[in-house]
């Protein structure tokens, strides 16, 4: 297994990262939201799109 941030061989105290540095970079990462996971935009019906309301 390597490190996911720079490919060299993890270390078992810092698993699945190879260095506190490494754990720090992913960390980062994650907190200024670098990662993301790709979605599809939705389309939310309008209020056009909504059938008329009987009274």
């Amino acid at each position: 297994m390597s490190c996911p941030v720079c490919g060299k061989a993890v270390a078992a105290e810092y698993r699945p990262f190879c260095s506190r540095r490494c754990a720090d970079v992913d960390l980062g990462r994650w907190l200024t939201e670098s990662y993301r996971i790709p979605a599809e935009d939705v389309d939310l019906p309008s209020e056009e799109d909504d059938p008329p309301k009987a009274h």
